[in-house]
């Protein structure tokens, strides 16, 4: 399989010579068209994930934590940019009522930003609740279901990037956004889903970031964002 063509560092160029950066205003332009894009693409996604599931586990796990939107994450390098939980939140939360595979589900949609960066966002687009056949759940966060008009892209599939020591399993994939103009961006997004909680998290950055690397990052965003129910 082919190496991602990803915008790269401009001192650290693991695939060749880095493109010519476009003028920084172009730049934060393209990144935040590019997480809103994102945000709505991803939407979508989780909505027909979990109104297409399938009763393969009967049961529901009980309720044992949250999804919280804390002010840093990231060993507090990221810091909080945008809560749509409150409008964005809802609404995915009332798709998400009919699905087969979660139950008392409430949404939560944030985006971070790196201190004193233009760029560098973490997007995290999920839900808690009570949820089961996670694993198929994980699947599906991740699966290409644009149509083939979409400016996204699968460029590398998603693949089970789990470190050794994480009970909760996390996926992994490369995703390119494009524009008539000739632009791209190429991006990683990772996603994991328990019993309480699941999320897709986007690295939307120009620099590149390894698949493990975000694997690794998002279970540190997990644990970040996680609260226990006393």
């Amino acid at each position: 399989m082919s190496m991602p063509s990803a915008p790269q560092s401009a001192h650290l160029d693991p695939w060749g010579a880095p493109p010519q950066p476009p003028p920084r205003k172009r730049r934060v332009a393209l990144l935040a068209a590019v997480i809103g894009g994102a945000l709505l693409l991803v939407v979508a996604i989780l909505a027909a994930v979990v109104l297409s599931g399938k009763v393969l586990d009967r049961s529901f796990p009980r309720a044992d934590s949250t999804l919280t939107v804390p002010h840093t994450v990231l060993d507090g390098r990221y810091e909080l940019r945008r809560d749509d939980s409150a409008t964005t939140g809802r609404t995915m939360a009332r798709t998400w009522r009919p699905s087969l595979d979660a139950e008392a589900a409430h949404g939560v949609v944030a985006s971070y930003r790196l201190k004193g960066a233009d760029y560098d966002d973490v997007v995290v687009t999920g839900m808690y609740g009570r949820f089961r056949n996670t694993a198929s759940l994980r699947a599906r966060l991740l699966a290409e279901r644009g149509s083939t008009a979409s400016p996204v892209k699968v460029v590398t599939p998603p693949r089970d990037l789990t470190p050794a020591s994480s009970p909760v399993r996390v996926s992994c994939e490369y995703l390119s956004r494009s524009w008539t103009d000739g632009q791209a961006l190429t991006y990683p997004a990772c996603a994991w889903a328990d019993g309480n909680t699941l999320a897709r998290v986007a690295y939307m950055t120009t620099s590149y970031v390894d698949l493990k690397d975000a694997a690794e990052q998002t279970l540190r965003v997990r644990s970040d964002m996680l609260r226990p129910i006393r």
